[in-house]
């Protein structure tokens, strides 16, 4: 069964409330309470663009990323951009 994308949307709306009232009273760097408040608005936006996908045949122009593949990321820009310095040489 699919769910409503309204009802995904608007369940991706107050995930992104509540991110935002964790951060706000945030204790310490690494508080949990933000750490799982990150992780709900995660899955809140994978459901929504599951349910816009399944309804509609569409995708947001969003992706949703974790800090390994961010560094993942970095070390290819950074070979990418070795491999070109080598080419001007």
């Amino acid at each position: 069964m699919s769910t409503d994308p309204r009802v995904a949307l608007q369940a991706l709306m107050a995930s992104l409330e509540e991110h935002l009232s964790a951060v706000s009273s945030r204790r310490g760097e690494d508080d949990p309470a933000v750490e799982s408040a990150v992780f709900r608005m995660i899955d809140a936006f994978e459901e929504y663009e599951d349910a816009l996908y399944d309804t509609y045949g569409e995708v947001t122009p969003l992706d949703v990323y974790d800090d390994d593949e961010e560094d993942d990321d970095e070390g290819e820009s950074d070979d990418a951009d070795s491999n070109e310095a080598d080419v001007r040489d």
